[in-house]
C-alpha cells in the first residue's frame, strides 16, 4: 500500500492530566520576567495561576478578554503588553481567550498592525518573525485553540470572523488539565462540548485526511459520544469532563492538520453576523451537514471509502455495527436536544438571512475542507434543515 503523504505540526509541549497546572513553574522557569497574563471575566482558578507565577519570580501584567476577541480588543492588549514590557504571554480560559493569547503573542514581534496579516478583510500578510513565547491553559474543553495554529477574530464593522493564520501561531506549551473545567456550567459544557464533538468528526471526512489525523478522530469520536452528556448532566463527573478535555485535544490536533467542513464553514460567518456562541451554532448545523454530505457524496463515482466513512462515525456514536447513516443523524439530533441545544431560528436567524450566509460561507478556509462541493441549493436546505 502507498502511503499517503502529510504534513503534522502541533504546540512546542503538550502537558495533559489532573493538576497538570502546578507543573507551569516548572516550564515557564527560563522565559523572561513579566508575562502578560490574558484571561476571562470569571475564573475560579485564576487565583491560583497568579500565585504560581509568583512564586516563579514573575511579574504580572492582567489583561481581561470580556467577550470574543475583535481588533480593537487585541491591539489594545498588544499595547499594553508592549508598554508593561511583557516578553511571554499566559492565556487562561476557554477558546475567545486562546485565539487573544496566539493572536497577541504574535502581533509583539511583528511589525504593522493585525489587519495587515487578517485573511477576507485584511491584506493577509504572512508572519515575518516568530511569536514571543506563549503558553495555552484552556479552562473549557471545547476548541482545542491551545495545539492549532490560528486566531479566529471578530470584525464587527464587517459582520464576519475571520483568520490569522500561521504556524508561527502554535502555542509553545499546551497545558490541558481537566479538574480546570470542573466549574463550567452546563450551558456553556454543551456548546463547547458540541464543538470539540464536530472537530473530531469534521476532519475524519474532509478532503485532507491523513493518517494521524485519522488515528485521533477514531478514537475522539466514540469518546465524545459516551462522555458529553454524562459531563453536561454532572459537572462534578471529572472522568467525563477529563475525556472530554482529550476529545477537545484531539479535535484541535485534527483540525489544524486537516481542515474541518461545511459545519465550520457556515459558523464562521453565522457567528460574525449573530451573537451566538460557536458551539451552539455547530450543534444545530452538525445534523444536517452529515446528512446533505452523505447523500451527496454517495452520488459520486468512486467515492465509496468516503461514504464509509460516515457509516463508520454512525457505528461509533450509536454503538451499533449495523447503524445507518441516517442512524448516526438522529443520534446526534436526539444528544442536541438533550443538550437543549436551540435551533438557528432561535439564535435570530431568518430565512431573509440565507444569501448572506450562504456567499460568506462559500469564501471560508473551512468550506474548502468539506468533503463534496455544495452548490449554493444544498447550502440553503442544511441551514432550513437546521432551522
Amino acid at each position: 500500500m502507498t502511503m499517503k503523504d502529510f504534513d503534522f505540526a502541533t504546540s512546542g509541549r503538550i502537558l495533559f492530566g489532573r493538576g497538570k497546572l502546578d507543573v507551569l513553574s516548572e516550564v515557564i522557569k527560563y522565559y523572561g520576567k513579566k508575562a502578560l497574563v490574558i484571561k476571562g471575566k470569571k475564573f475560579p482558578n485564576a487565583d491560583k495561576l497568579l500565585e504560581i507565577l509568583h512564586r516563579a519570580g514573575k511579574n504580572i501584567q492582567i489583561f481581561v478578554v470580556p467577550h470574543e476577541p475583535d481588533i480593537d480588543l487585541i491591539e489594545q492588549s498588544i499595547r499594553e503588553a508592549r508598554k508593561s514590557q511583557c516578553d511571554f504571554v499566559v492565556g487562561f480560559g476557554g477558546g475567545a481567550v486562546g485565539d487573544a493569547g496566539k493572536a497577541v503573542s504574535a502581533l509583539l514581534n511583528n511589525p504593522g498592525n493585525l489587519i495587515d496579516y487578517l485573511e477576507v478583510v485584511g491584506k493577509g500578510e504572512r508572519l515575518k518573525n516568530p511569536s514571543f513565547p506563549y503558553i495555552a491553559i484552556p479552562t473549557t474543553a471545547g476548541t482545542g485553540s491551545e495545539v492549532t495554529r490560528n486566531a479566529v477574530i471578530r470584525v464587527p464593522k464587517s459582520r464576519v470572523k475571520v483568520s490569522l493564520r500561521h504556524a508561527y501561531l502554535l502555542p509553545s506549551i499546551a497545558i490541558i488539565d481537566p479538574e480546570l473545567t470542573l466549574s463550567v456550567p452546563p450551558t456553556v459544557t454543551a456548546s463547547t462540548g458540541m464543538d470539540a464533538f464536530t472537530q473530531v468528526i469534521e476532519p475524519y471526512v474532509t478532503k485532507f485526511t491523513n493518517p494521524v489525523v485519522d488515528m485521533f478522530c477514531r478514537e475522539g469520536i466514540p469518546l465524545g459520544a459516551k462522555n458529553l452528556l454524562s459531563a453536561y448532566e454532572n459537572g462534578a463527573h471529572l472522568e467525563a469532563r477529563e475525556n472530554m478535555a482529550y476529545v477537545s485535544l484531539l479535535g484541535g490536533l485534527s483540525l489544524a492538520n486537516a481542515k474541518l467542513g461545511a459545519v465550520h464553514g457556515f459558523a464562521g460567518p453565522i457567528g460574525g453576523m449573530f451573537n451566538a456562541p460557536h458551539g451552539t451554532i455547530c450543534a444545530a448545523l452538525l445534523p444536517a451537514v452529515m446528512q446533505v454530505n452523505a447523500e451527496q457524496i454517495s452520488k459520486v463515482d468512486g467515492e465509496e471509502k468516503k461514504v464509509n466513512r460516515f457509516k463508520e462515525i454512525a457505528e461509533w456514536i450509536t454503538g451499533d455495527k449495523a447503524a445507518t447513516i441516517q442512524d448516526g443523524v438522529e443520534w446526534i439530533s436526539s444528544l442536541a436536544a438533550s443538550l437543549e441545544i436551540p435551533g438557528l431560528s432561535e439564535l435570530g436567524i431568518s430565512s431573509s438571512d440565507f444569501a448572506s450566509i450562504i456567499d460568506k460561507s462559500k469564501r471560508s478556509s473551512s468550506m474548502k475542507g468539506n468533503p463534496v462541493t455544495l452548490s449554493d441549493d444544498q447550502l440553503e436546505r442544511i441551514l432550513e434543515m437546521s432551522m
